[in-house]
């Protein structure tokens, strides 16, 4: 499956996940990104001048929206504060990024005809809740306000999917890594943290004692989830899982990166901090059954790809 000739915007399309997804849409497409540039980045944008469209405004500007969203086919709505530590130290700019922001942009959907919007929620919403792995029918109980912020938007997708007829669907990332990610970012990622720390022989800080596990997801998998998103025709109003279904320890994560990398590393074990989840990993039947999602990459696929990307 794949998209062509049409008419994408991808929010928040300077940052992380939005601008590989871009990458991936850009040749075959007309895309057009938006984004205000506070967690975005310009390099990775690079290369891509003259192949899109660059809008550097706020999701919260619906005037902006409605004349961007004119004929378009899909909205990719990436843009977000992405983390969960921002949002317990200012939850009131994470709600207006997230939560005002979303319903700008659905509210602009819906009045320019748009035909089906993607939603980027979190894994986040589940919580700490004890059941593994996470279903999306388990009850949410989101433990941080950025979570909070994604369960909401999740609702408003459905709700604009049931009364007004908008096509949405939600897909909830897990621990997505990749190319493009910011390892100095004081939210950075821990995949990117560690290797950073990793090459310059320093002490990769750990929170917790190394045992609480993430399921791990290479970006290459997210833009193909979000484009199966896009084209199925039984996704629209569900919350879908997007996760490869495989837990992996903090401390196996960072012997992986050490063995990859020929390094023996030491860590720094500290206090967890308030709002982190102790275990997460996905049950990918809905994406399987619904998307056709089937994850290609493993952790060391996805470690060793990162890496060379950081060496060209």
């Amino acid at each position: 499956m794949s998209l062509q000739n049409k008419r994408i915007v991808v929010t928040g399309g300077a940052g992380f996940i939005g601008s590989n997804i871009v990458r991936a849409l850009c040749d075959e497409n007309d895309v057009t990104v938006i984004d205000n540039m506070n967690t975005g980045r310009r390099e990775n944008l690079r290369g891509l001048e003259g192949r899109i469209r660059f809008v550097e405004g706020d999701i919260n500007d619906i005037k902006m929206l409605r004349r961007e969203f004119q004929s378009v086919d899909y909205v990719l709505h990436q843009a977000a504060l992405p983390s969960v530590q921002r949002s317990i130290i200012d939850p009131m700019m994470t709600n207006r990024s997230n939560t005002d922001g979303t319903l700008a942009v659905l509210v602009a959907a819906r009045d320019c005809g748009v035909r089906r919007v993607v939603f980027a929620s979190s894994s986040a919403v589940y919580g700490d809740s004890p059941e593994l792995p996470k279903r999306e029918s388990s009850a949410p109980r989101p433990m941080s306000p950025y979570a909070v912020t994604k369960l909401v938007g999740e609702h408003y997708c459905r709700v604009f999917c049931e009364i007004y007829g908008l096509e949405c669907v939600s897909l909830r990332y897990f621990n997505v890594f990749g190319p493009g990610q910011d390892p100095a970012s004081e939210y950075a990622a821990v995949i990117p943290k560690f290797i950073d720390a990793v090459l310059s022989g320093s002490q990769p800080v750990v929170y917790g004692d190394g045992e609480q596990t993430r399921d791990f997801v290479y970006v290459d998998d997210v833009v193909r989830a979000n484009i199966l998103a896009c084209l199925s025709p039984g996704a629209p109003g569900l919350a879908i899982n997007i996760g490869t279904g495989y837990a992996t320890s903090l401390n196996r994560l960072l012997a992986t990166i050490s063995k990859i990398l020929n390094r023996d590393v030491r860590a720094i074990y500290t206090e967890p901090r308030p709002g982190d989840v102790r275990d997460s990993v996905a049950d990918i039947t809905l994406a399987r059954e619904v998307l056709g999602y089937v994850p290609e990459y493993r952790l060391e696929d996805g470690l060793r790809e990162m890496l060379k990307c950081r060496s060209e």
